[in-house]
């Protein structure tokens, strides 16, 4: 796979539409061109303890943000006519369609690959666990700042880049 957008949000609390950050990373014949990174005000708007202790963001950091239409209308163009691609797309493709929902925004329907499914094929039982940061060491690239929208982006870019097809 050489053209895709790898994306990340991160979430204040349980609920899928409370997205308060989102990265992206844009790859046009196989090289990054392009990356995208921004705060959003979440919704609801409140952090639970544990998904403040995964990110570390907080009401604080999100209070004055954009809300999730301000943010996609920045980022759409960017990822247009491209699939999607998440470590656990399940997650992302969930928090995605559930936040179009709550904005009654038309989903375009967003084609996602999913690189913990991708690691599970190359991989095998080869690596301790498929999480971003195993994944990402055994593809040769060293995330530093786990659970950061826009860094994990790019970790989940190099690893499509290496093993997705």
């Amino acid at each position: 796979m050489k053209d895709f957008a790898a994306i990340d949000f991160e979430t204040a609390n349980f609920a899928p539409t409370s997205v308060c950050s989102v990265g992206v990373v844009v790859v046009r014949e196989g090289e990054v061109v392009d990356s995208f990174y921004s705060l959003i005000k979440p919704e609801p708007n409140f952090y639970n303890y544990y998904c403040q202790r995964v990110h570390g963001l907080s009401n604080e950091d999100t209070d004055d943000a954009p809300i999730f239409p301000q943010v996609w209308e920045q980022l759409a163009p960017k990822i247009e006519g491209l699939p999607l691609v998440a470590h656990n797309s399940q997650f992302d493709e969930s928090c995605l369609k559930a936040v179009f929902k709550s904005y009654r925004m038309d989903y375009p329907d967003y084609q996602f690959y999913c690189t913990y499914r991708a690691a599970r094929r190359h991989f095998g039982k080869s690596l301790e666990n498929l999480q971003l940061q195993t994944v990402s060491a055994a593809c040769g690239y060293n995330l530093e700042h786990h659970h950061h929208a826009l860094a994990d982006a790019e970790a989940c870019a190099a690893i499509a880049l290496r093993i997705l097809e």
